[in-house]
């Protein structure tokens, strides 16, 4: 039975890593602060219905940034480039194609090859396209201005409220390259034979799997570092 269920729980996908209570609230308080300040932003711009289309997107940014900021679809570029992105091209395809579903459908696919050729993939980004085509009279009206306002300037906000939330957190400093060189929360030390594995390798292990995996080389250094070091301290208790 409990295979049966171990199987199930990996059919669909559900997050089984232990997070604590404090990290819950810590993300939730995060999300709360990021959109409080992206929604005022926002409706300075857009009429009711058309913020509605682009807080949603920021609202999807706002899980990532906040509960997951080491992630690489977190990242900054990946959450500036990703929105500003997919925003031209979201206005581009409502100007040039007349028929609504297919503006959008056009939106959101072109989205995501772009986001992917520049490097920037970001979920959201998806949302915001759409956004840019079904957001109603007052996102047409501003045409590529909606690009600058508010998608730009929302961009910069969320991404300084994650910065400035996150510092007062150890743990959780973004972007994740501010963790750099940090001392990690487990027994690490420097597993033998760790030095061979190098750059190259990490790019053709990733190249293999041929899906995007959102861990940077970085987070998967150190879950290799902190599995080898709790087998190696495990070990050593066995045979002491």
């Amino acid at each position: 039975m409990k295979t049966d269920s171990r199987g199930l729980i990996g059919l669909l996908g559900i997050e089984t890593a232990p997070v604590s209570h404090a990290e819950r609230v810590i993300s939730a308080a995060g999300g709360f602060l990021g959109i409080l300040c992206v929604a005022t932003v926002t409706l300075l711009w857009l009429e009711r219905s058309g913020a509605a289309m682009l807080l949603a997107s920021m609202g999807a940014s706002a899980v990532l940034l906040f509960a997951v900021p080491h992630g690489q679809l977190s990242q900054p570029w990946a959450v500036f480039g990703g929105h500003v992105l997919s925003a031209f091209i979201g206005v581009t395809c409502a100007r040039w194609v007349p028929d609504l579903a297919l503006a959008a459908a056009c939106a959101v696919g072109l989205a995501i090859l772009g986001m992917y050729y520049l490097r920037c993939l970001h979920p959201p980004g998806g949302a915001t396209a759409f956004a840019a085509v079904i957001g109603g009279e007052s996102t047409r009206a501003l045409g590529y201005q909606f690009v600058l306002t508010p998608v730009l300037v929302d961009a910069v906000i969320i991404l300084a409220v994650a910065v400035a939330f996150n510092a007062f957190f150890s743990w959780r400093r973004y972007p994740a390259a501010l963790i750099k060189g940090k001392a990690t929360t487990g027994p690490v030390g420097k597993p033998p034979g760790l030095g061979t594995i190098s750059h190259e390798d990490f790019v053709y292990a990733l190249s293999q799997i041929d899906s995007f995996v959102d861990i940077s080389e970085d987070d998967l250094l150190r879950i290799y570092e902190l599995a080898t070091g709790h087998s190696r301290d495990k070990n050593a208790g066995r045979s002491g």
